[in-house]
């Protein structure tokens, strides 16, 4: 093809770069679906642990494949000697991010075989990747308060095992199932730009902490994962309920970005976002947050009346801050809930794109002269 022939889409928008069996979007009508079923069925009904089978299976598990599954994350939940201290070597005032992206790319070096790119060897290296990555999080955020690292206990759920290696204490039941509808609504989401860059690595046949680093890396920008730590500040900025209009409307006449509103990719309410909305809701009023949600809900209203009409919606960002506050988390931490559930999207395509690989190599489209003259260092 010649390049006259060729078309530039900035960003790519609009570019089919990838073929999946993992999640579908309909953007418009605002539908998600991981193989098939609908998130809302997956976040009612599944559990995280068998939504990360059916994303890496294609299908859903048998009672003794689940239990399997299972079994075997549990089995890597615990982080090596060498792991532990290159994590209390880290500076106490680093970004959680950089810690995460660093560290799973330090895991290659605890691995005899790092370079092995099967799919078999995929899924097991993905297994540790995901299996490890909470105790990375929860023992650095213990390590920069002084305490000792937790090791993970393998009779807990990923939720639930997660949220006590941060805080040293079983969380409550409400705590863990809001935990794990988070990791459920965030596991994967076409090809979005972190998942992209996943698939961009693996296809140089690289490895698979190289590409997981690289996701990590694309995510930790505010305009991909970092916005959920955006709205969580605007509402610490609203001191009331009753201010919320007055504060959206001095951002919107000042043309600041509302941070939880719009997505590339919906027109219409993010259906993610409708699963979190009820849940953030609970756990406000058993946590004494209410005022975090009424804030929110006040903002939505404002937002919907000002920009419904122009497709602009809450997306999975803006209420999911909601709720990672209720549970506890500090604000560093809510980017890194956003890695912990989507290295199950990330593992997912690298194991598609082993599976039918070919080397991602878009073209350019030069926009700069030609036959410009060379001017010696003398006549500049």
């Amino acid at each position: 093809m010649s390049t006259a022939e060729k078309t530039f889409s900035k960003g790519l928008e609009g570019v089919i770069a990838a073929q999946t069996e993992m999640s579908f979007i309909n953007g418009t009508e605002g539908i998600l679906e991981y193989v098939g079923i609908a998130i809302g069925d997956l976040a009612s009904k599944s559990s995280f642990e068998e939504t990360v089978f059916l994303l890496w299976n294609k299908r859903l598990p048998t009672q003794s494949e689940l239990e399997a599954f299972t079994k075997d994350l549990r089995s890597h939940y615990s982080l090596c000697d060498a792991m532990k201290t290159r994590i209390t070597s880290c500076p106490i005032e680093a970004e959680p991010m950089h810690v995460i992206r660093t560290m799973i790319s330090s895991m290659a070096m605890d691995d005899s075989s790092p370079n092995e790119n099967s799919v078999e060897a995929a899924r097991e290296k993905s297994m540790r990747i995901l299996a490890k990555t909470p105790a990375i999080v929860a023992a650095f955020d213990r390590h920069r308060r002084g305490l000792e690292a937790i090791d993970g206990d393998p009779s807990l759920s990923f939720a639930a095992n997660f949220l006590y290696m941060l805080n040293g204490e079983k969380p409550t039941d409400a705590m863990i199932r809001a935990f794990d509808i988070c990791m459920i609504t965030h596991a994967d989401h076409g090809l979005n730009n972190s998942t992209f860059a996943a698939r961009v690595v693996i296809s140089t046949l690289s490895d698979v902490y190289s590409s997981i680093t690289a996701a990590v890396g694309s995510l930790r920008g505010p305009l991909h994962g970092g916005a959920n730590e955006g709205v969580m500040k605007m509402l610490n900025q609203i001191p009331s309920v009753d201010a919320a209009e007055d504060h959206v409307m001095n951002m919107i006449k000042n043309k600041e970005r509302i941070m939880g509103f719009g997505h590339r990719v919906y027109k219409s309410k993010d259906p993610r976002a409708s699963e979190l909305m009820t849940l953030a809701k609970q756990l406000a009023e058993d946590t004494g947050n209410i005022e975090f949600y009424d804030k929110s809900n006040a903002i939505e209203q404002v937002m919907e009346r000002e920009y419904a009409a122009k497709g602009i919606y809450p997306n999975v960002d803006f209420y999911s801050a909601t709720t990672y506050h209720c549970i506890g988390l500090k604000l560093d931490l809510f980017t890194p809930m956003f890695v912990l559930a989507r290295i199950a999207g990330w593992a997912g395509h690298v194991i598609e794109q082993l599976e039918d690989n070919r080397l991602f190599r878009p073209t350019t489209d030069y926009v700069g002269p030609h036959d410009a003259p060379y001017v010696s260092i003398d006549d500049r």
